[in-house]
C-alpha cells in the first residue's frame, strides 16, 4: 500500500529527529574547544551551526503548533555552548515536531499557519512549511556533517534511515530513542 502524504511527513520527523541524535551524539566525543573551533561553513562552527539548526527548529515548530515566538527564538544565536546540553534541547524540540507530525491528517496539511516575522506575518500552507523545515535542516546538518569531517571524530552515517536493508544498524539506535520500526512506519 501506498504511503500516504501524512506518513511521509511522520517519516520525515522521525528521520530528522535520528539524523540530530547521531550527529549530536558524534559531536559529543569532541572536547568544547574544538566543539566551537571556527571552521569553514555558512556558520563559523559546529557549535553555531547545531544551534543555528535548534533556533529555527524552535521558531517554525512554535509556529506549526499555533504559538508566536517569532524571531525572539534566534535573540541567543548560541543558546546552549555545550553539547549534552544542546543535545537534550535538540532532542526535546524533536520530539514537539514528531508529535506535531503524528497529529496530522489530510485536512490539517492544507491549513494555513501563521509566522510571526515581528514586522509582518508570513502565512504559509502547513505542508509546504513543513517542506521548508525539514529541507533547512538537512541543509545545515550537511554542513556540521563535512565541518565534523575536519575533527578526530568520523562523522556518521545520515543517509540511510529509509533504506529497509539497514534497518539492523538502527534497531538499537531506535530502541535509545524509545522507537521501533512499527513506531516510525506504522502497522
Amino acid at each position: 500500500m501506498p504511503a500516504s502524504l501524512v506518513q511521509t511527513f511522520r517519516a520525515f520527523a522521525y528521520n530528522n529527529t535520528w539524523a540530530n541524535h547521531r550527529l549530536l551524539a558524534a559531536c559529543g566525543s569532541l572536547g568544547q574547544t574544538e566543539f566551537a573551533a571556527a571552521r569553514t561553513g555558512f556558520f563559523p562552527s559546529l557549535q553555531a551551526t547545531l544551534n543555528h539548526i535548534h533556533v529555527i527548529d524552535l521558531f517554525y515548530v512554535d509556529a506549526l503548533e499555533g504559538g508566536w515566538l517569532g524571531p525572539k527564538a534566534w535573540a541567543n544565536e548560541v543558546p546552549y555552548p555545550a553539547v549534552a546540553a544542546l543535545q537534550a534541547a535538540q532532542g526535546a524540540i524533536d520530539q514537539r515536531l514528531i508529535a506535531h507530525c503524528d497529529a496530522l491528517t489530510p485536512e490539517r496539511l492544507d491549513e494555513v499557519v501563521k509566522v510571526n516575522r515581528d514586522s509582518s506575518v508570513q502565512t504559509e500552507r502547513r505542508d509546504r512549511l513543513l517542506m521548508h523545515l525539514f529541507q533547512h535542516q538537512i541543509h545545515h546538518r550537511g554542513q556540521a556533517h563535512a565541518m565534523l569531517s575536519e575533527t578526530t571524530v568520523k562523522p556518521p552515517q545520515l543517509d540511510e534511515f529509509f533504506a529497509a536493508g539497514e534497518a539492523p544498524l538502527r534497531a538499537a539506535e531506535f530502541k535509545d530513542l524509545g522507537w521501533s520500526e512499527a513506531t516510525v512506519w506504522g502497522g
